[in-house]
């Protein structure tokens, strides 16, 4: 529903694991808007890690010491959300006993995230715009004036252009959100880094579980980074949990400790097995066209991680780089 968290001393550069091109650009424009004001919206598909973003963006700025304060906009019911966002005074509907304080109140002088913002009420889109615009709102049955300072960071799975064209979304509010936009990527397109992701979650699970620490296997690696992950990180942290949970005392876990679909979200892998001709067959040649094949599929697969390449592949790293060279491999970049 909401949560409150108080600044971090964390380096905010931790809370996003990656080295794949996307999640640099990610960074990068996080480094350049983190010590602004400026209100940023956050797309993605679900489980893509928009609120770690946004935490990410709260932490890289003068901000930090202020607090964090997260609202599901879809978690409530509308007749309750108006109150949740910009509280309400004794009276204000039936049930209100007690004065309330809002969410963006207390997030003064520090920020607000809004979490499903393309599911927010048309009435309560203009009172949000309001806010934007001038930095003040009344709370519910109130007509005194409460002035904010709070930076707006906003998140959506979903399309607002076509919610706008669909007349559910008000356009002025989107371009007033809209002002940094912030994409983060699925898993499945930045194959690259679930393997650095996979161990950091191992790590903090062990952690988390006081148990002692585990590792992944070349097979589990391989088996992780030929799944499509629709549920994107937050999928890959729930597979890392159980494995260690049923893993029991074990160290080491396996590709069978994660039972997952093969990836289908990618181009299929390249074939095996060429026809045999009738006349005759030069083996080496089609021996090493078939390698060839192979290993540029895996470089293609990692974005040209040679490292994580070779953990598809169930090889070292420097025996795929061997291979490659071997192989003179066109556009590999080794």
């Amino acid at each position: 529903m909401s949560a409150i968290i108080a600044g971090s001393k964390t380096a905010w550069e931790d809370l996003l694991t990656g080295e794949s091109s996307e999640i640099r650009q990610v960074l990068h424009i996080i480094r350049m808007v983190g010590p602004r004001r400026a209100t940023v919206l956050i797309t993605g598909e679900t489980g893509a890690g928009k609120e770690v973003a946004a935490r990410a963006l709260h932490l890289a700025g003068p901000r930090a010491r202020g607090p964090f304060v997260a609202v599901n906009c879809t978690a409530l019911p509308e007749n309750l959300l108006e109150s949740e966002l910009f509280g309400h005074v004794r009276g204000a509907f039936t049930g209100a006993v007690h004065s309330r304080t809002g969410r963006f109140e207390q997030a003064h002088s520090g920020t607000i995230f809004l979490d499903e913002i393309g599911d927010l009420p048309l009435e309560l889109q203009s009172k949000l715009l309001r806010v934007l615009q001038e930095r003040e709102f009344q709370r519910l049955g109130s007509s005194e004036t409460v002035r904010v300072d709070v930076r707006v960071i906003a998140a959506t799975n979903c399309g607002l252009e076509q919610r706008i064209e669909q007349g559910r979304f008000r356009e002025d509010l989107f371009y007033r959100l809209n002002v940094v936009p912030i994409h983060m990527p699925p898993l499945r397109q930045r194959p690259s880094d679930i393997p650095l992701l996979a161990r950091h979650f191992v790590e903090a699970v062990c952690r988390a579980e006081g148990v002692s620490p585990k590792s992944l296997s070349d097979d589990a690696v391989g088996r992780l980074m030929a799944y499509g992950w629709p549920g994107n990180v937050r999928e890959l942290e729930n597979a890392i949990e159980m494995a260690v949970a049923l893993s029991g005392d074990r160290i080491l876990l396996v590709a069978a400790d994660f039972p997952l679909a093969p990836r289908t979200h990618l181009a299929a892998a390249p074939a095996m097995a060429p026809a045999v001709p009738e006349t005759s067959l030069n083996y080496e040649q089609t021996l090493a066209s078939i390698e060839r094949s192979i290993l540029r599929y895996a470089l293609d697969r990692t974005g040209g991680n040679k490292k994580a390449a070779a953990e598809l592949l169930g090889l070292k790293r420097t025996t795929l780089c061997a291979k490659v060279r071997s192989l003179e491999l066109a556009g590999a970049g080794v």
